[in-house]
């Protein structure tokens, strides 16, 4: 062979060598490429599954949020009204406690008031007809004993002493009898009692024999005549109704003809 054969045969040998080492060389950097790659893609997908996560999570935290705004409107709108409620409740508070301390004031003209008013009941009492007098005189006493019971309200107390005035007031506009007793020359006498409001006062003793009439004037019991005595009687018993009403004859005082 030829020195110039060998010589190319040594070149293809060393360029084939060459070849395959570059070869080697340049596969090598391929493969890191590809790994990195699919790890770059890894990474992109985590990625992405810790956004989508983020961004789920970001829907719920506004759409709560949404709802804690909503929910604040509404105690706003509610707490508003309540405030109103409790202003008014307020105003109502401040309103009773006014006429509270008016009724303290009131109380304090009150209770002078029914003191004065009984004391004059008492006084018109002793100088009037002594119709039922015993019962009068005694409601007189409890009202003084109710004005000192603290178990027993100023407005209770006012209501029972207009109802003592109700019922003298009464006694004026009754047909009534009953009995009772009549002191007559030292000796009790039970009788018969009449009284046609507080014009006409009667009394007559239970065999109806005797007949007597009150005279305010003198503050004493006068005896009547005979004639007076059927009268009297029949008047008795139309006020217990055992008989009809009709015209009967009693003894009226006249009035005085001012001088």
């Amino acid at each position: 062979m030829s020195r110039v054969s060998k010589k190319s045969l040594i070149a293809s040998a060393l360029a084939g060598a060459f070849a395959l080492s570059a070869m080697s060389v340049s596969a090598e950097p391929l493969s890191d490429v590809q790994a990195e790659s699919g790890r770059i893609h890894k990474e992109a997908a985590k990625s992405q599954q810790k956004i989508d996560s983020l961004y789920e999570q970001s829907q719920d935290l506004l759409a709560e949020y949404r709802e804690v705004v909503d929910q604040t409107e509404n105690l706003k709108v509610y707490n508003d009204h309540l405030q109103r409620l409790v202003n008014d409740q307020n105003a109502v508070l401040a309103s009773l406690q006014k006429q509270i301390d008016g009724i303290e004031d009131t109380k304090q003209g009150v209770v002078p008031l029914m003191y004065r008013m009984i004391d004059t009941l008492e006084q018109f009492i002793q100088l009037d007809v002594p119709i039922l007098i015993k019962d009068r005189k005694e409601r007189v006493e409890r009202l003084r004993e109710l004005m000192g019971r603290s178990d027993v309200t100023t407005s209770e107390k006012y209501r029972q002493v207009l109802e003592a005035y109700q019922i003298e007031n009464d006694y004026g506009n009754k047909i009534a009898s009953y009995q009772g007793e009549l002191e007559l020359d030292g000796n009790n006498v039970t009788v018969d009692l009449f009284h046609l409001g507080r014009v006409v006062f009667v009394a007559q003793s239970l065999d109806q024999k005797s007949a007597w009439v009150w005279d305010n004037d003198a503050r004493a019991w006068q005896e009547l005549g005979d004639e007076y005595l059927n009268p009297i009687t029949q008047a008795i018993r139309m006020a217990r109704k055992q008989a009809a009403v009709d015209l009967i004859k009693l003894p009226v005082k006249a009035a005085e003809i001012a001088q």
